[in-house]
């Protein structure tokens, strides 16, 4: 069967955001449209504000008061055998002392409960997605904090990864904004980036013909609520022109 492709020469899909419009001012129970593509949901409702004093906007969420409550930006689902899939989230948190952060991409995320992806306690990686993961980590529950690599896939390391992580060239420092950059080719190899510097390759991490989401999470490690914000989210992939 032809593939058909648009006469008008639509691009690929894109999500992006730099938040410097007035979105909704509280956050759905299931799943809150904030624009350019992108959803937040989460473990119990926080709050959400959108700092347009900000240059350049910010939007600010505030998680629920729970341990474990969390807050996730989603876009996709992007195909990287359809062309490269890559995503960008400029973000910082109040604090770096009881929260764990995830961006990149990864294949499973339950809507209604999401759950972190990748965790890292003490000196071990778990990786909770039963489906692949491309992307950085970070996490107080390690003895020692800084941002990590993730490439997973079935509930483990992916064959060629490190299977816990490679560490970046700075931990998470509260109130101070870092780029993390995640990008899966069209055979599955994986990147991920810290600021512009490539922290871990690897060779055919996931599945390329698999489906992504773009995720951005932050999850409370105690009984306080996070209060982390986002700059800037932006995720990219192949149009889908087969199915």
């Amino acid at each position: 069967m032809a593939i058909i492709q648009p006469m008008l020469g639509i691009g690929n899909p894109r999500a992006e955001n730099h938040f410097t419009g007035v979105g909704p001012a509280t956050i759905d129970a299931t799943i809150t449209p904030v624009g350019g593509g992108w959803h937040l949901i989460g473990v119990n409702e926080g709050s959400m504000s959108y700092l347009i004093d900000e240059p350049g906007g910010v939007l600010q969420i505030t998680n629920d008061t729970g341990d474990n409550d969390n807050h996730a930006l989603v876009a996709g689902m992007f195909r990287p055998s359809l062309g490269v899939a890559a995503m960008e989230a400029r973000l910082k948190v109040d604090n770096v002392s009881d929260l764990a952060i995830y961006v990149g991409f990864t294949e499973t995320l339950a809507i209604a409960t999401p759950v972190m992806p990748a965790e890292f306690a003490t000196a071990t990686m778990t990786y909770n997605g039963t489906g692949g993961m491309v992307g950085m980590q970070f996490d107080s529950d390690g003895t020692v904090d800084t941002w990590r690599s993730v490439f997973g896939d079935g509930g483990a390391a992916s064959s060629n990864a490190t299977a816990n992580g490679v560490a970046g060239a700075r931990a998470a420092v509260a109130d101070v904004y870092d780029i993390i950059t995640a990008e899966i080719d069209t055979d599955g190899t994986g990147r991920v980036y810290l600021n512009g510097d490539l922290v871990e390759s690897v060779k055919n991490a996931v599945t390329g013909t698999d489906n992504f989401f773009a995720c951005v999470m932050v999850e409370n490690r105690a009984a306080s609520a996070a209060v982390w914000e986002v700059d800037l989210a932006c995720a990219t992939g192949g149009p889908n022109y087969e199915d």
